[in-house]
Parts: C-alpha cells; sequence; structure tokens
C-alpha cells in the first residue's frame, strides 16, 4: 500500500516542480487558501503558540502574523518538493552565503563542526550549503515512515553530495567518523521539543521555561567540535540568505549549558524579529511551566 500512495503521489509532485516559478507561487497562494481558510490545518495551536509567546501583541498584530506564517509555511513546504528538480545554479541565487570566512578556516583546519538551526525561514534547502564544501556534509533528520518517501527525501538532500543521518543514529555515526578522522560538517535542526522534562535542560524560550535537548552540546564537547548558528533570513519569496554565527570554536572551555543557550538566544532574536517565518504549528510551550 505504501509502494502504491507513492507511485499515485510522486507524478504529481514532480510535475509541480517543474512549474516555472512565478506560476509555482500562484499555485502556493491556492494551498494556501485552502490549508488556512477552508481546512484550517492545526490553527488552534498556531493561535496558542502566538499568544503564549506575543502575549503583550494586541490580536490584530497576531492574526497578521498568523496569516503571513501560513502563507509562508506553504511556500516552504513547496519549496521542498520543487528540489526534485531544481537546478543547482538556480538554488544558489535563492539561498545565499555571503561569509564564509568561518567555514573556510575551519577546512583549514581540518576541524568537523556542528551547524545548528531552528525551524526558521528556510531549512528545505539547506543543501545549498554543499556547494561552498569541499569536504562531506550531513544532515540529521526523523526517518518518514513510508520507505519510499523516505528514499526521495534523502535522494533530494543528498544531490550535492549532502547526506542525510537518521536522529536515532547520528552520535553514533559522528562519533565513528571522528575516529576515523573523517572531516565534515553536520547540520541540525535543534529546536525540537522533548516529549519529557525528566533529564532534559529547561530555560526561558519566548517568556516559557521549557526544556531543551542537550544532546548537540554534549557531542560538540565530547569530541571538541566547533557550534555554528546559522542564522537563515527570509530576503523575499523564494530567496533566503544565511549567515554564520559563531557559539564556540571551544567548547571544552564553555561552562554546561553554554552552547545551548547561545543556540537559544540566537534563535528567538530571530522569531522576535520576523516571527512569522518560525514553523508554529507544533507545540511548542506543551512541557511549559
Amino acid at each position: 500500500m505504501q509502494w502504491l500512495i507513492f507511485w499515485l503521489v510522486y507524478p504529481l509532485l514532480w510535475l509541480l516542480s517543474r512549474l516555472p516559478f512565478w506560476l509555482f507561487y500562484k499555485f502556493s497562494d491556492l494551498v494556501y487558501v485552502l490549508v488556512y481558510h477552508i481546512v484550517g490545518y492545526r490553527k488552534k495551536t498556531v493561535r496558542t503558540n502566538l499568544k503564549t509567546a506575543f502575549s503583550e501583541k494586541s490580536d490584530a498584530e497576531l492574526l497578521k502574523i498568523e496569516k503571513e506564517f501560513y502563507s509562508h509555511m506553504c511556500d516552504m513546504f513547496l519549496e521542498m518538493i520543487k528540489s526534485i528538480s531544481i537546478s543547482a545554479e538556480e538554488l544558489k541565487k535563492r539561498f545565499e552565503l555571503p561569509d564564509l570566512d568561518i567555514i573556510h578556516k575551519l577546512a583549514e583546519e581540518r576541524r568537523s563542526s556542528i551547524i545548528v538551526m531552528g525551524h526558521y525561514a528556510s531549512y528545505e534547502w539547506l543543501t545549498a550549503l554543499q556547494f561552498y564544501f569541499d569536504h562531506s556534509g550531513y544532515g540529521i533528520y526523523k526517518r518518514i515512515k513510508n520507505p519510499y518517501f523516505d528514499k526521495l527525501i534523502r535522494d533530494i538532500r543528498g544531490k550535492w553530495n549532502s547526506e542525510l543521518i537518521n536522529n536515532k543514529e547520528a552520535t553514533f555515526i559522528i562519533k565513528k567518523q571522528q575516529r576515523a578522522g573523517k572531516m565534515a560538517t553536520y547540520a541540525f535542526i535543534a529546536d525540537q521539543s522533548p516529549k519529557t522534562r525528566k533529564n532534559q535542560y529547561c530555560t526561558d524560550f519566548l517568556g516559557q521555561n521549557v526544556p531543551f535537548f542537550t544532546g548537540i552540546e554534549r557531542l560538540a564537547v565530547a569530541e571538541n567540535m566547533p557550534v555554528l548558528y546559522l542564522a537563515v533570513d527570509k530576503v523575499k519569496r523564494g530567496h533566503y540568505k544565511a549567515i554564520f554565527k559563531v557559539i564556540t570554536e571551544e567548547p571544552q572551555t564553555l561552562p554546561e549549558h553554554s552552547i545551548t543557550d547561545a543556540f537559544i538566544t540566537n534563535l528567538e532574536a530571530q522569531i522576535r524579529n520576523a516571527p512569522q517565518y518560525y514553523l508554529w504549528t507544533h507545540k511548542r510551550f506543551k512541557h511549559a511551566e
């Protein structure tokens, strides 16, 4: 059945990916009407999240953010589909990295590094990073239950010498490659909510005391890997710019939770500046105190 579902859907996805961008985003406008106005996809969760994070804002301000968020979410979901057929040249124009000094510095030092970011702006076109690396790049992801769609996602992300690693295997694989002396860059989307507060680090995020995973920090310290925050901003529709911010080049010298705190600070600054580009459909504060 999973095979049948995939082969019924995939031809439609491929055709959609081939649309010229002007028509592609017209289609996204139609999807927005369906998702927001007709289906109301997770609208209650989005409104609860926004009201919790921005209690000082008026109902009119929150509604404006909500509508802009849904429009952006539809664009981003379809941009993932566009990745099926987008060319390297087109992707370079649409996902810019104007300053790569820190990446070049770490490459010269032959040091593997960890990139952290949140569900903000564009994470679907993160594969553009690989255009600027001479070494291997890995994205850490959660495996999709349908194996055919999972393979499709892996093929899309692996088009330009990057590879996905299942999040459950990531620590083992990274440590193994470190022991083997393999230089690589590993990208994590680091703002997932733990299922429980037990043994997690709790701190302030958007005015709420919530738990965060600390596995990335522990890995960075154990392997002495530099940690960079990737701040992706939406310049205009279909165009993004990403800036690397150094959290630390020497993680073993920092106090406990410093790396996690720095990640949270950077992400919150982006959200407060333009909240419509954050992924609000997940229950961000379900374990808040």
